[in-house]
C-alpha cells in the first residue's frame, strides 16, 4: 500500500512538474539596452566622486593637523596639547559623520540610488511580470545573477522580448 501511495505522490509531482513552465532574462543585458539606466549610473558616479571629494579633503584636513602636532607635541603646554587634540578627533569626526551621511546604509547616495533606479526596475519588473502573463510562465530567472544556474535554452530567455516591450528593442 506504501509503494502504491508512493508511486501515486511521484506520478502527481511529476505531472505537475511538467504544467509548470519557465523562462529567463538576463538583467545586465537588459540595463545596459536601456540608455535612461546608463545616465543614472552616471549620475551617481559623479556625484559619489564628488561627495568622496569632500570626505577626502576633511580627511586630509585632519591629517595635516595631526602632523603639526606631531612636530610641536614638545613644544606646547597641556592646554594647548588638549585643544589640538581636540581639534584633530573634531575633524576626524566631522569627516567619519560626513562618510556616513553620503554612504552610509541610509545615506545619500542610497536614497539618490533609489530614486534614480527604482523607477526603471519597476518599469522592467512590470514588463517581465506582463511577459509571464501573457504566456503563463510561473517562474522567471535573472541568469546573470548567482543563482547557479549551469544552463538555460535560448528559446526560454525573454530578455529581448523585456526590451521590447519597453521600447529599447529593434
Amino acid at each position: 500500500m506504501k509503494k502504491l501511495l508512493l508511486m501515486l505522490v511521484m506520478v502527481a509531482s511529476a505531472l505537475s512538474m511538467q504544467a509548470q513552465k519557465f523562462a529567463l532574462v538576463d538583467m545586465e543585458y537588459i540595463l545596459k539596452n536601456i540608455p535612461a539606466y546608463e545616465r543614472a549610473n552616471e549620475q551617481l558616479n559623479q556625484v559619489s566622486k564628488q561627495w568622496q571629494a569632500e570626505v577626502d579633503a576633511i580627511t586630509t584636513e585632519a591629517q595635516t593637523l595631526y602632523k603639526n602636532y606631531q612636530n610641536e607635541v614638545v613644544f606646547l603646554s597641556k592646554e594647548q596639547k588638549k585643544a589640538k587634540q581636540d581639534a584633530i578627533v573634531d575633524k576626524e569626526k566631522q569627516a567619519a559623520d560626513l562618510k556616513k551621511k553620503y554612504f552610509g546604509p541610509e545615506g545619500e547616495l542610497f536614497k539618490k540610488r533609489n530614486a534614480l533606479l527604482s523607477p526603471i526596475q519597476d518599469e522592467i519588473y512590470n514588463a517581465i511580470k506582463d511577459i509571464a502573463d501573457m504566456r503563463g510562465y510561473q517562474l522567471v530567472l535573472d541568469r546573470a545573477s548567482d543563482t547557479g544556474i549551469i544552463f538555460g535554452s535560448p528559446r526560454i530567455d525573454i530578455s529581448s522580448e523585456v526590451l521590447r516591450k519597453l521600447g529599447y528593442g529593434n
